[in-house]
């Protein structure tokens, strides 16, 4: 029997952990578990997520790097579809909705901790729009509007929903956002008709 590298059994009980983890804060929530808590909750110790994660702070952060990850592949799925642009952007909406009532807070606690310069949360600081602006980019593309304007308008659409999604977790008022949401939907394909009948927008 051929022993497998130890890096490469690190690598997949470390997947297998972040999964496990990712599993177990959309069922239960974020809370203020210790890492011992979750550890237990894992079926696992906390030296084990120490050695993989460096720390609870390190671990919360690579739940949400994850789950953004997860997210941008679910938006490129959901968009590459027959789907009529508004029909899609709704879809992609509810799921995005779905995801924010479970990772949500996460997501903005470690936003805010990547803005202070926190060491757990610097990899987020560079990835947090930066992974996120050549897919939606693309995504204004696809709908019409000028390569020259695409990114800026990316970089608006996802601004903005993040926004939104702040809206919901703090109002709760899920109706009212996702209305504000297809207004943004809307406005984005106006724009994209305006800039490619060559306007600007």
């Amino acid at each position: 029997m051929t022993q497998q590298p130890a890096e490469a059994v690190g690598t997949t009980l470390r997947e297998r952990l972040l999964d496990a983890a990712i599993e177990h804060f959309g069922r239960n929530g974020i809370g203020d578990t210790s890492l011992r808590g979750i550890a237990e909750a894992l079926d696992t110790s906390h030296r084990m997520l120490i050695y993989h994660f460096g720390s609870r702070e390190g671990l919360l952060a690579e739940v949400t790097r994850e789950v953004e990850a997860r997210q941008r592949a679910l938006m490129t799925a959901t968009y590459d579809t027959d789907l009529p642009p508004l029909e899609a952007a709704a879809r992609y909406w509810e799921e995005t909705v779905e995801a924010t009532l479970r990772y949500g807070p996460l997501f903005f606690e470690l936003a805010a901790n990547a803005m202070q310069g926190k060491a757990h949360a610097q990899s987020l600081r560079d990835e947090l729009i930066a992974a996120w602006l050549p897919s939606v980019t693309d995504l204004c593309r696809a709908i019409g509007i000028p390569d020259e304007q695409a990114e800026t308008h990316a970089r608006l659409a996802l601004g903005a929903a993040r926004g939104l999604l702040l809206d919901l977790l703090v109002s709760g008022e899920r109706e009212q956002v996702a209305q504000a949401a297809d207004l943004l939907n809307r406005l984005l394909l106006l724009s994209a008709e305006v800039g490619g009948a060559g306007g600007s927008v």
